[in-house]
């Protein structure tokens, strides 16, 4: 049975700030900055005060570049984390504070403890998705992520695939969904009438959340899970092996498994292309979807063409692209969008190597 990963606790007696609204949230959040742990010991919204604060003091070091908004990222990150909520029998101690069933969930043998604001705050988002669902338009449906596992919140690429997929004319006897995330490729596949589909994750809270989806939405007969890297040494070969792979390359040590699913480690590529063909069969093809935002932000070469560029064991059968949606008019962020396209990549392997 896989143990879920779930957010870092303190059970242990440690040294803390107490911090109340009585007090100046702009001092919590220097001491913060500082390196100090603050405990919120009265409402919910306290946190959020200090939290803002923190935001403000941070937002004026750095720029409006690409890197400079990483930068705030990192930097804020670390210094949040410092604040801390105290949890009494998997209930939030603090006034006004949300109803978190996760807190049961993932730590059902630990009642009492220490926990980070922004783990909470994660740990409440997570909830009202995993309860209400969140509805997947190429799926007609709706699906519950379990926590701690990528979803989309941005579907061209998932209207490529499946706008490619409905024209699909090879054998749909079997693939393999590499990096299943929530599901929704499986799903697509299952959909469009593929016999069985082994899907894959190294992140154990994937695997754990498809497992349940899969058997509320009735396809956990021809859905068989497999936790590990990549191909997760699965033992059969198989007409289409789809894989979305993150689409950023990580500038920072990977840990969770949201963070795989957004950033990937410069040798993941060539990993890949180099274990595809023993999972694949002799008609079979590679179906990629990609994106070409760190071209656009960073300049970077498309990891996917340097692959092949460098080998002689595959050609591309096909390349599609989309515009992506523009960001909403709201917001007042650079939008690094306006010029991003999702890629749908169609590899096949070739019959002789090329000398």
């Amino acid at each position: 049975m896989l143990t879920p990963d779930r957010p870092e606790i303190i059970t242990s007696e440690i040294e803390v700030v107490g911090y109340t609204q009585q007090m100046n949230p702009r001092d919590a959040a220097k001491l913060l900055i500082a390196g100090n742990l603050v405990l919120i010991e009265d409402y919910f919204r306290s946190g959020l005060r200090v939290l803002n604060q923190l935001k403000k003091i941070l937002k004026k070091r750095v720029g409006d570049t690409f890197s400079d908004q990483r930068k705030f990222r990192k930097e804020y990150r670390e210094a949040s984390h410092k604040l801390l909520l105290r949890i009494s029998n998997h209930r939030i101690d603090a006034k006004n504070s949300p109803r978190i069933g996760w807190l049961e969930i993932l730590y059902p043998t630990v009642p009492n403890f220490l926990i980070s604001f922004p783990s909470l705050q994660g740990l409440n988002s997570s909830w009202q998705w995993y309860k209400k669902g969140i509805y997947i338009e190429v799926l007609r449906r709706k699906i519950h992520p379990y926590y701690g596992t990528y979803f989309p919140t941005r579907f061209d690429h998932l209207e490529l695939f499946k706008d490619w997929l409905s024209e699909y004319q090879g054998i749909k006897s079997s693939a393999v969904d590499v990096g299943v995330g929530s599901g929704v490729l499986s799903y697509l596949l299952l959909d469009s009438g593929f016999t069985r589909v082994f899907a894959t994750d190294i992140n154990p809270n994937a695997i754990i959340g498809v497992d349940q989806e899969s058997k509320r939405l009735g396809w956990d007969d021809r859905l068989e899970l497999r936790f590990g890297d990549l191909f997760a040494d699965l033992s059969a070969r198989v007409d289409l092996v789809v894989f979305n792979p993150p689409w950023m390359p990580a500038t920072h040590e990977l840990s969770s498994g949201i963070d795989r699913a957004i950033y990937y480690e410069r040798d993941l590529f060539r990993r890949f292309f180099e274990q595809v063909s023993d999972y694949l069969l002799p008609e079979g093809r590679i179906a990629l979807l990609f994106s070409n935002l760190s071209q656009v932000v960073e300049e970077s070469d498309n990891p996917i063409w340097k692959e092949l560029t460098e080998s002689n064991k595959f050609y591309v059968e096909d390349r599609l692209e989309k515009s992506v949606k523009p960001s909403s008019k709201r917001t007042r962020r650079r939008d690094w969008r306006k010029d991003e396209r999702v890629e749908l990549w169609i590899i096949k392997p070739r019959e002789e190597p090329v000398v």
